[in-house]
Formats: structure tokens, sequence, C-alpha cells
């Protein structure tokens, strides 16, 4: 249905671009075949009002005049509709570019390209390539989950969605019927922020723990979508990047390297075992139970309590 419609809006664009005189709505019809099969005079009517309302909505300038005959015709003037010249500088030409380079291994990659041509024919500088520009950057971002395109789309569409979520204390996954606001990549991992249905509070989704497809619902939006979206605010404060304490752990040597990263101090234990000083804020009991048994919590207590209540947890599933 939604490419039947902007099918019937480009053909309709197209007349009246096309036309140097207005054409009526009789005239309209009979050369647009999609208004030929819309039945009576009525249906043809409210399509056509409402096809001629989405255009201009979309920018298109649409003149009502009457033509010789007398009767209520429409055109779309060339010069009315014209963008102005685009101009770009050496280093705005080398943005787009990179941006564009950033997407060569999604499905996106066909569109910057071909966006980067049309840019070129509506006045990108002859001597400025913005695929050579800062060549010695190759930025990069690997999109592996299938959920990400879906998701993106959602986002972009403002569509609700349902998918399977296993969260990182759970043996098996749950439901989650969202309403998907932004994407956004955080060190090397790429996380959805939205609206819960079912909890009636944001949340923020790793897309590596969805499981299965994306479904979509045809349904509006019940929550409002705010201004800033801080995804990886959020995604720091749960790992604890966002720490004002201190944690002391004992890890198994050759595991857990990114709390080793993390660590201000790592003591070699001799038995089997290293002690590390880790900074402690908010979500990091999530992010110690996914090292499973490499990981003993010493303190503070608090910590430690919440880290055996989700690992008992994960035991009941």
């Amino acid at each position: 249905m939604a490419i039947a419609k902007a099918e019937r809006l480009m053909n309709l664009a197209l007349c009246l671009l096309g036309t140097r005189r207005p054409l009526s709505k009789r005239e309209l019809r009979e050369s647009i075949e999609a208004y030929l099969e819309a039945g009576n005079d009525d249906s043809f009517s409210r399509m056509f009002e409402r096809d001629k309302d989405d255009l201009r909505e979309l920018g298109l300038v649409i003149e009502t005049v009457e033509n010789l005959d007398g009767e209520v015709g429409y055109l779309a003037r060339r010069d009315s509709n014209r963008l102005p010249p685009i101009t770009l500088d050496a280093e705005e030409a080398a943005a787009l570019g990179l941006a564009a380079k950033v997407w060569q291994q999604a499905r996106l990659a066909g569109a910057a390209s071909g966006a980067l041509q049309k840019l070129r024919a509506a006045g990108l500088p002859e001597d400025v390539d913005p695929y050579e520009a800062h060549s010695a950057l190759e930025p990069r971002i690997p999109v592996h989950e299938a959920a990400f395109e879906p998701l993106m789309l959602a986002c972009r569409d403002r569509r609700p969605v349902v998918f399977d979520y296993r969260k990182a204390t759970a043996a098996h996954p749950g439901t989650r019927n969202v309403e998907p606001w932004a994407l956004e990549c955080w060190r090397g991992h790429w996380y959805l922020a939205g609206w819960d249905r079912d909890r009636g509070a944001e949340r923020v989704f790793r897309l590596s723990r969805i499981t299965g497809k994306v479904r979509s619902r045809g349904t509006a939006f019940t929550a409002p979508v705010p201004d800033v979206v801080t995804v990886r605010e959020t995604v720091a404060s749960w790992a604890g990047e966002v720490a004002d304490r201190s944690a002391l752990i004992r890890l198994r040597p050759g595991s857990g390297y990114p709390l080793r990263a993390k660590a201000t101090a790592v003591r070699e234990l001799g038995d089997g075992w290293d002690e590390l000083e880790i900074p402690y804020g908010h979500g990091l009991d999530a992010w110690l139970v996914e090292f499973g048994p490499d990981v003993v919590v010493l303190e503070p207590a608090e910590l430690r309590a919440d880290v055996v209540d989700r690992l008992r947890a994960v035991a009941k599933d």
C-alpha cells in the first residue's frame, strides 16, 4: 500500500511539473492510472485532495488557477519548485565523504554513494573528491545484528516494535513491546533507546541480546519522544562508568579483561585468583554477573548481595 501511494504521488507530481498549462481534475484522472481505478467520482476526489495536500506538505508548490475553459486547474511551475544551488567547501565535502564511508559495511552503502553522486551533479566542486580527502581516515561502524535495519526504520517511521530480548541475568528471553526512539553505537556495541510499554518506562536495549525477528506494530506512539535521548550516558551509568566508589573483587587469571582494563589496582594472590579494585557505580552488579564463576565480589556488602540475588534468579530459570 505504501509503495502504491508513493508511485501515485510521484505520477501526480510529474504531471503537475510537466504541464505548461493548468490541468483540471478530469485531465489528471485520465492521465494517472491509479485515479482511473479509484471507483466513483467521490472516491477519486477524496484521493486527489489527500494527494494534493501530501505533496504540498512535502514542499511542492501547487498553484490553483482557472484554465481556458473556465475549469479549476492545477500546475506546479518549475521555477517555483527549484532548489537553490548547493555549494560545499573542501571541508564540508570531506565530511560528507567520511560519513558515506562509515556505512560501507551496511545496506545503506548504496544510498550513501548515490547521495554523493547527486551532490556532485548539483554543484560539488570538481576538484574535490570526498572519498580521497583525508584518506588516512577509515571510519567504520560494523553492523552485525540482524535487528539493526528494522529498528533503524522503526525509529525513522515512529513505529512501535515487538522483539524477544535476553537480559544479562536471565537464562531465557522475554518479549518486549517498545516504542523505539534512537540507535547509538557505544564501544563497539549498538543500543536502542525507547519506551517500554509493559514497564511504562524508558529503557535501553543492547542489539546483540535481541533474539529472533523484530516485528512491527501498526499503532501510534503512546509516550512523547524526548528532544534528547542520552543512550551513551545511560549505558555508561549501567556499566559502572559513572562511579563514585570502589569495589573489591576477585578475578581468575586470564579472564575478565574488560574488568582488568577498568581496575585502579591489581594484586596477584597466588591461589588461582587476582584481587582487583574497580570503580563502583550503578549497574556494576549486572555487569559482574556476566563473568559468572570467574568473579567473586568481596566488598561492598550491598554489591555482593545484589550479584548473589541476580545469580540466584538465573539459577531458578
